[in-house]
């Protein structure tokens, strides 16, 4: 009897040993509803699978509530595009070992017909000015991501309040505030890689490019482990580390959407 108890307790402890080998071969990364959209982790993740074995649960949101996210444990490592909200992480000892990993830019988009003549202009400021000073529809997606923290930032320097009438913060991510921005015929800003994904299904254009303040970083952050010991550090680490090698930063800069390149590594350097 004692031989078979202790056999069992034996048999007990491989299970869960098993279960939790099994466990840690999963990282669970936060990143923004722009970079999911994309579709470039659909692209990337099979092939890092395929090197290191681990699988990537994907939870999409708005950098701030993949942040809070990390803030809180419930992931291993965040992917975002928030440079002061990243750094802000970090310092409070939330984030660690932050590394670039790519850009690309927003824009402007908007109605065909450009009722207020933003094609004509350079400056995204005055852009923006511009569309309220005429009250023309804006749709925001109002939810604390990247995008919303950049785009309340240009307002900042606007020195105006977006509460004009056509103003509209609808609290969604990307894709969905790119086929309000459609449905309504308003204007509305976005990143570029999720422009290129769903460009083909809006009745809109771009109306606005290349300010330099249109600028946007993306930075991959391992979640604290002295904080959290429980997270897959490691299996987060293998992530950072494979994005940026030269085969990820590579296969980055080769995706594509509509013959277009959506993102540029930069990470090689580093």
């Amino acid at each position: 009897m004692k031989l078979l108890k202790t056999t069992l307790i034996v048999l007990a402890l491989a299970s869960s040993a098993a279960i939790q080998a099994a466990e840690n071969m999963t990282v669970r990364l936060a990143t923004t509803t722009s970079t999911y959209h994309s579709g470039l982790l659909n692209y990337l993740l099979p092939e890092f699978k395929k090197d290191t074995g681990y699988t990537v649960e994907v939870l999409a949101a708005g950098t701030g509530k993949s942040l809070r996210m990390g803030e809180n444990g419930d992931v291993d490592l965040v992917m975002t595009h928030a440079p002061k909200a990243e750094a802000t992480f970090v310092e409070k000892g939330f984030g660690v070992l932050p590394r670039k990993l790519m850009y690309n830019d927003f824009v402007i988009v908007g109605p065909k017909s450009d009722p207020a003549h933003i094609s004509e202009i350079k400056d995204v400021t005055t852009a923006l000015k511009t569309i309220a000073d005429e009250n023309e529809t804006f749709v925001s997606r109002g939810d604390d991501s990247g995008t919303h923290k950049k785009e309340l930032n240009l307002w900042a320097q606007t020195k105006m309040e977006p509460n004009f009438g056509g103003y509209k913060a609808v609290g969604q991510g990307m894709g969905p505030t790119l086929n309000m921005a459609s449905e309504l015929q308003a204007y509305t800003m976005t990143d570029r890689g999720t422009w290129l994904a769903y460009q083909n299904k809006l009745d809109l254009k771009i109306v606005l490019q290349g300010d330099s303040r249109l600028f946007n970083p993306y930075q991959v952050i391992l979640v604290n482990p002295s904080r959290y010991p429980d997270i897959n550090y490691q299996g987060a680490k293998s992530f950072s580390d494979w994005l940026v090698n030269p085969k990820a930063q590579t296969m980055i800069n080769d995706y594509k959407r509509h013959g277009e390149q959506l993102f540029v590594a930069d990470a090689i350097a580093q």
